[in-house]
C-alpha cells in the first residue's frame, strides 16, 4: 500500500486542497516557484538545465527556510521563458516577455489570494529580457509580497564563481559543475570540450543578440571540462543562501510595516 503525501513534504503538489489550506493560514507562509527556459546547453547538458538548477536550489533553500521556522513550500516549476538568444538552435522554445509576465503574475496573484504571505520566484535562466519579464512579476504587487532570487545582480552574481563573473558561463564550468550536482544527465565527452573565452555579458554590452553572434556555435562557453560535482554543491550552497536571504528579508519587512 502506498503512502499518502502528508503537510511534511516539500512540494505543494503534494498536498491536498484541505493540506493547502491548513498551510496557507499559517503566519508568514511563503511559496517558492522555480522558474527556468527551454534552449540548449551545449553538447552537454539538457535543454531543461535552467529549470533543474532552480528546482534543486528551491529544494535546499526550502530546508533551511523551514529550520528557521518558516513554512514554507516549493511550487510546481514553470520550464519555459524568453530565450531569444538562443534562436536558430534546435530546441529554443521562446515564449514573448509579456506573455511570460502575465502567466507568472496570474501564477503569484492566486497564492497570495489563497493566503500565502509571499511568493518568492527563484530564476536562473539569465537572459536580459527574461530578467526584466520575471522582475516585473514583483513590480506589480505591493512592496514585499513577491520577491525575485535570481544571481543576476551584483549582490548575489559576486558570490558565484570567477567563471560565473566573467560571464563564460552558458553551459561552461558554472553551470555543468550545477547539473553534475544536482544529478542531471551530463552527456559523456563532456570533458574533452575546448574551453571559450566568450562572456556573453560583453557579447550584450556590445549589441549583440544571439549565442552565434558571440561565437558559440554549439551553444556553450567557458571551460564545461573543467566541471565538477563538489563545486557545483558549493555553488548549490550560496543559490540556496540568495533564495533563503530574498525570502527572510521581506519576510521581515512585511512584519516591520505592519
Amino acid at each position: 500500500m502506498s503512502g499518502t503525501p502528508g503537510p511534511s513534504t516539500t512540494k505543494l503538489a503534494e498536498l491536498t486542497t484541505g493540506e493547502l489550506a491548513s498551510v496557507c493560514a499559517t503566519p508568514a507562509a511563503t511559496v517558492l516557484l522555480p522558474v527556468g527556459s527551454v534552449e540548449p546547453h551545449g553538447p552537454h547538458l539538457p535543454l531543461g538545465t535552467d529549470t533543474l538548477i532552480s528546482e534543486v536550489a528551491c529544494a535546499r533553500a526550502v530546508n533551511e527556510l523551514r529550520n528557521r521556522g518558516v513554512t514554507a513550500y516549493i511550487a510546481p516549476s514553470v520550464p519555459y521563458g524568453v530565450t531569444d538568444f538562443a534562436g536558430g538552435f534546435t530546441g529554443a522554445i521562446s515564449v514573448p516577455a509579456a506573455a511570460l509576465t502575465a502567466f507568472l503574475i496570474a501564477i503569484a496573484g492566486r497564492f497570495l489570494d489563497d493566503g500565502f504571505a509571499h511568493v518568492c520566484i527563484v530564476n536562473n535562466h539569465l537572459e536580459p529580457a527574461h530578467d526584466a519579464a520575471v522582475r516585473a512579476v514583483a513590480q506589480a504587487f505591493p512592496t514585499l509580497r513577491v520577491s525575485v532570487a535570481c544571481p543576476l545582480t551584483r549582490r548575489w552574481g559576486r558570490t558565484l564563481s570567477d567563471e560565473f563573473k566573467r560571464g563564460n558561463c552558458h553551459a561552461g564550468r558554472y553551470e555543468t559543475s550545477l547539473v553534475l550536482a544536482g544529478g542531471g544527465a551530463v552527456r559523456d565527452g563532456f570533458r574533452e570540450l575546448e574551453s571559450l573565452d566568450v562572456s556573453l555579458s560583453a557579447g550584450i554590452k556590445a549589441g549583440q543578440t544571439t549565442f552565434r553572434a558571440m561565437g558559440l556555435e554549439s551553444a556553450y562557453t567557458g571551460a564545461p571540462a573543467l566541471a565538477t560535482e563538489d563545486e557545483g554543491r558549493e555553488l548549490y550552497d550560496r543559490l540556496a543562501d540568495m533564495v533563503v536571504a530574498e525570502v527572510t528579508e521581506a519576510l521581515e519587512g512585511q512584519s516591520r510595516s505592519r
